[in-house]
């Protein structure tokens, strides 16, 4: 995901509107989570600063209490060597305050980060992880199986996503227009499932997955979305065959780290809220695929991908807490009927074919998500 400064448009300013009574109502209540001998570390974003309380702590979990007091919406990450996101929380409104519950295994420096207006390398700083290194799967047989049934499911999307990216570039160096139209949202669909792991990979995901409007001084418009302007907008240009050269490469950089990559259980956990977020922000109101209003499809494969990651740790939760699992089946089931009406012949209605009241059923369905898919992050904690 690359997140952006999002266009304002009366039917997004809705939906925003009822994700972010999802995120207010998120942070209003539930237990103080597991957090280490130290407790939860205040942060305090604003436009020009960002004020870590705490700018150590000892491995285990960890968790930080983002508090938006800028005018701009705003993200916290926390970075490891190589810009490698080990944890992340995004969309927070001004005056709202998320939690990030993160594991921290290894003593070691890492960085905070936030990004006032969602854009740019962030305001930085230093975060020191000291003590001995422990895991959590060391010790507790439900999160080690389930962080290991999730990492299989992550390696046979990342060899799809490879798969299908490779006949896509094919078939747009072949010049075969029709053909890569249609691989395009097939593509898609790999990288949307695991899109939390793919793109905690430094600069990777812009390179892959960036919208034009997002692009930073400097950087150049590639990947997907480059490919997708010239196939629905100008027509394949000069340069088509090593953008789509450059979109191969990537995509087996990004799987080979993906495949090798060693998780936590709470980035399973996060990784389901965070894919929700993305189709709350993105998907939900049509600008991720804005030529080819295939929006639908990763709509589709981030809702899978959430999914598969509570899949996982469903024997964790029905352990912690039951009665969120109960309510995570109901609000998946509804979610899951709402878009299979959106199915045409082997795919998806267009974006611009749903109705507004079809948008906004869909959005309702992923708002009532939003609170009870945070709640899994706590529930792992416990």
């Amino acid at each position: 995901m690359f997140t952006t400064p999002l266009r304002a448009t009366p039917l997004r300013t809705a939906l925003v509107a009822a994700a972010s009574l999802s995120v207010l109502a998120a942070c209003g209540g539930g237990s103080t989570p597991a957090a280490g001998a130290d407790g939860p570390i205040a942060v305090e974003a604003g436009d020009t600063a960002c004020k870590v309380a705490r700018t150590s702590s000892n491995t285990g979990n960890v968790t930080f209490e983002v508090s938006n007091k800028g005018s701009k919406v705003t993200e916290f990450y926390l970075y490891a060597e190589g810009d490698r996101i080990l944890g992340e929380v995004e969309n927070i409104g001004p005056g709202l305050t998320r939690r990030l519950i993160v594991e921290l295994t290894d003593a070691g420096k890492l960085q905070t980060a936030c990004k006032p207006g969602m854009v740019g390398d962030g305001i930085r700083a230093d975060f020191t992880v000291t003590g001995e290194g422990r895991k959590s799967v060391d010790t507790d047989t439900k999160l080690a199986d389930a962080t290991k049934e999730y990492q299989r499911y992550v390696n046979s999307q990342a060899d799809s996503l490879l798969a299908k990216t490779t006949e896509f570039v094919d078939a747009v160096k072949a010049n075969k227009v029709e053909d890569a139209k249609a691989l395009f949202p097939v593509a898609r669909l790999y990288w949307e499932r695991i899109e939390p792991v793919a793109e905690s990979f430094g600069d990777l995901d812009p390179k892959i997955d960036g919208r034009e409007e997002v692009i930073e001084e400097g950087q150049e418009f590639t990947g997907f979305h480059r490919l997708e302007k010239d196939l629905w907008t100008t027509g394949l240009v000069t340069d088509s065959p090593a953008i789509a050269d450059g979109l191969l490469t990537n995509v087996k950089d990004v799987v080979d780290k993906a495949k090798s990559v060693e998780l936590t259980p709470l980035e399973l956990a996060n990784g389901a809220k965070d894919l929700l977020d993305e189709v709350a922000t993105g998907k939900i109101t049509g600008e991720e695929d804005r030529y080819s209003h295939t929006d639908l499809w990763d709509f589709r494969a981030n809702v899978d991908g959430s999914q598969a990651a509570v899949a996982a740790l469903r024997p964790v939760i029905q352990e912690k807490d039951a009665a969120l699992l109960t309510t995570l089946d109901e609000k998946f089931k509804a979610l899951d009927d709402l878009l299979e009406k959106q199915r045409k012949d082997d795919g998806f209605k267009l974006y611009t074919d749903l109705t507004e009241t079809e948008i906004k059923d869909l959005a309702a369905a992923v708002d009532a998500l939003g609170e009870p898919i945070s709640k899994v992050a706590e529930a792992v904690a416990k």
